[in-house]
């Protein structure tokens, strides 16, 4: 194992959430995921939407944090419909496509990208066989409208996180109906300090052709894809621990392993019935963490239904600097039931490391099945990697007011899904990521101007 040079003690955990892009809709794409089925083929509010990220993102600067952002993907995206047949001018693609093929249109103009959980796994330097922090984009293989996003991602990341001596870059794991692989919802690491050795903890839901699968939803995560991303990134089998996460929370509507647990430094956050093996999982990953903590909120307590409704452990678990404990940066839904809210209490005010709880709104994203944790992609990072970051990426007071100013200008107030084929939106996306691109100082960094 690489030893750091600059100090493993000062490493500390960034998040860089998605920005939500121009046509975030509510197109229910995704099966399994209950909030967005709900919600399907309602008007949405992108601007409300980009902002209220936006001020989640300033609220978790404003604690002390560090906080990036990844650019929003370009939606409608042309190219996936060209490679379905459709061709001529824009105008002409965007209306053969709703008239022929609606479903492949809404494909195309898809708001996952948002959710940076899914972007990507990320493991630190500590964790690395070569020092380097490595980053392998997921392929998404499970759902065709989020398949598309891999490209792009990758792209992003190596705009941020440029420099070879700090970061490493990995293609996606080869995409098949085997071989799902959706990034960090489905990773978590257990530390006693972020700049130490952990242990990675891959959560999935299928393994190779086995039976133990869910049967009501799909399960996205496998095994197979996990165990490669842990092999490309170099990390010590030793402290790699592989868990199935439990059938039974799947179908009740944790299409990810977030939606049911999140994990901080040697604190895990759990639903009594988020894995299928808790006590085994426990005793692995106390065997690489000595000081490993399971926080368990007991079914008896928040059931998987309430736990799924309100998102509560689609939180994030952070350490905010000059706080003793921990803190839940937690849904408003999360406090509007009465049952969790209790349960909250309960483990705020009990013998455990989580000593606080934050509420933001982020309500179009939960719509559209995605909590505070869905937008954020967790980077570990020491003083050297963070001086090595794209500094353009990163959230302070000034770049704040300017994105704000930026999704003022360019956003819609209001988009029906029948204004997904309007030419006007296409037009918006383009002047609009232009505009982005401008301000971030990246070049030519989408489709549309790569072409």
């Amino acid at each position: 194992m690489a030893q750091q040079q600059d100090g493993t003690a000062a490493a500390i955990e960034s998040n860089f959430d998605g920005i939500v892009g121009n046509t975030h809709n509510y197109a229910g794409l995704s099966p399994g995921n209950l909030a967005s089925a709900k919600h399907a083929q309602k008007s949405s509010h992108p601007r409300a939407a980009a902002r209220q990220g936006l001020a989640k993102m300033k609220r978790l600067h404003d604690l002390g944090l560090v906080q990036g952002f990844l650019p929003p993907h370009e939606r409608p995206h042309l190219p996936t419909l060209h490679a379905f047949g459709f061709s001529g001018r824009p105008a002409e693609v965007l209306a053969r496509a709703a008239k022929d093929a609606p479903a492949l249109l809404a494909i195309a103009c898809s708001a996952s990208p948002m959710w940076a959980a899914n972007a990507a796994t990320v493991s630190p330097s500590a964790d690395c066989a070569d020092g380097r922090v490595h980053f392998t984009p997921a392929n998404l293989a499970s759902m065709a409208h989020r398949a598309i996003e891999p490209a792009f991602t990758g792209r992003a990341l190596r705009a941020i996180f440029a420099d070879e001596a700090h970061f490493a870059h990995h293609p996606p794991v080869p995409a098949g109906s085997r071989f799902g692989d959706e990034g960090a919802a489905n990773y978590g690491r257990l530390c006693s300090a972020h700049g130490e050795a952990g242990a990675a903890l891959f959560v999935y839901g299928r393994a190779g052709g086995d039976e133990a699968g869910p049967t009501r939803h799909p399960a996205r995560q496998a095994l197979e894809a996990s165990a490669a991303v842990a092999r490309a990134h170099g990390l010590n089998p030793a402290r790699v621990v592989f868990a199935r996460q439990n059938p039974v929370a799947i179908d009740a509507g944790a299409f990810h392993n977030d939606v049911v647990s999140v994990a901080n430094r040697h604190v895990l956050f759990s639903h009594e019935q988020a894995l299928a093996e808790p006590a085994a999982v426990a005793e692995a990953l106390r065997a690489v963490v000595p000081a490993f903590e399971v926080v368990t909120v007991p079914a008896a307590e928040v059931s998987l239904e309430d736990a799924v409704g309100s998102y509560l452990f689609n939180s994030q678990l952070v350490d905010i600097p000059g706080r003793e404990g921990m803190t839940l940066v937690l849904p408003e839904e999360s406090r509007e039931n009465p049952r969790v809210l209790a349960a909250l209490e309960a483990v705020r005010d009990g013998d455990n490391s989580i000593a606080h709880l934050e509420f933001v709104d982020v309500r179009q994203s939960m719509d559209n099945g995605g909590g505070p944790a869905c937008l954020r992609l967790r980077v570990v990072l020491t003083p050297a990697e963070r001086a090595a970051v794209n500094p353009a990426f990163v959230l302070d007071e000034a770049r704040y007011a300017t994105l704000c100013d930026w999704v003022d200008r360019h956003y819609r107030d209001v988009l029906t899904p029948a204004e997904l084929a309007d030419p006007a939106l296409l037009d918006e996306t383009y002047t609009a990521l232009d505009a982005l691109t401008q301000l971030l100082g990246t070049g030519s960094l989408y489709d549309f101007q790569r072409a």
